[in-house]
């Protein structure tokens, strides 16, 4: 008996394949450069992003949206503006809120501050450790009388994925302010909070809360991502050309082979 050869050559691909391939081909393609698309979208937006940030730290404090300008208070328009306000701090109110910095664990010490209007500014005057604190949050109170601080316009965070506000507890992970409004029972609260600027240093220690703590980080692998998109996409193609050449091929050969008998 005579064994069958290795590599038995391929016949070309029905219609309903080659339909059914090209299909395919053509889904992947169109999510390939759409994702890409995409990406170039998010690019532009990262970037202006960056630029307006970098012009809103930069610039000289201005006053911060009042009453009447709450209701149109958004991220893109304001946050990150320097800003400046005076007042007086409600120490009594004060709460703290967990975090993690490169100084080690401790709280964002958030402070009320009433304005001459009456409304209420929520105040981050910065970070504090717990040794300075105590677990029990029993931080030392801020300037009384009449105070002015600059500082950069904040929207409130929301809820964590995974800890989660209890205010009945005062147990606190996010600076979400109206909830910190109505812990501590405060009304006519801006809906923003206001990251204080860093006081000059006194000595070798910094003096605590340390202000001027924003991060002011913002990835931007845009570019890697869209140009990995388009390379799929053009792999794509490349692997479609191929799979078409190779069936034109066949059919050719199909055609020069003669008949058999």
């Amino acid at each position: 008996m005579t064994a069958p050869p290795q590599d038995a050559a391929r016949g070309p691909r029905g219609p309903v394949a080659l339909t059914l391939l090209a299909i395919v081909a053509a889904g992947v393609f169109a999510g390939f450069i759409a994702l890409g698309n995409w990406q170039v979208r998010r690019l532009a937006w990262k970037t202006t992003l960056i630029e307006h940030v970098s012009q809103r730290v930069h610039a000289p404090p201005v006053a911060p949206p009042g009453p009447g300008e709450w209701a149109h208070v958004t991220a893109d328009a304001d946050e990150y503006r320097h800003v400046r306000v005076s007042g007086v701090l409600l120490n009594d109110r004060q709460t703290l809120v967990w975090t993690a910095s490169d100084e080690g664990s401790g709280f964002w010490v958030m402070t009320p501050l009433r304005t001459d209007d009456g409304s209420i500014v929520m105040i981050n005057r910065g970070f504090a450790p717990t040794d300075w604190c105590g677990r029990d949050g029993h931080c030392a109170a801020g300037p009384a009388g009449e105070v002015t601080i600059t500082g950069l316009l904040r929207m409130p965070e929301p809820q964590g994925f995974l800890r989660h506000n209890d205010p009945a507890r005062n147990s606190w992970y996010t600076r979400d302010v109206a909830a910190m409004a109505a812990a501590r029972g405060l009304h006519d609260v801006a809906p923003y909070f206001i990251d204080a600027d860093a006081s000059p240093a006194y000595g070798a220690q910094p003096s605590w809360p340390e202000g001027g703590k924003t991060v002011l980080d913002f990835p931007n692998n845009h570019l890697s991502y869209l140009i990995t998109w388009y390379l799929l996409a053009l792999m794509t193609l490349a692997a479609a050309i191929y799979v078409g050449y190779d069936e034109y091929r066949l059919r050719r050969e199909l055609k020069q082979t003669p008949p058999r008998g």
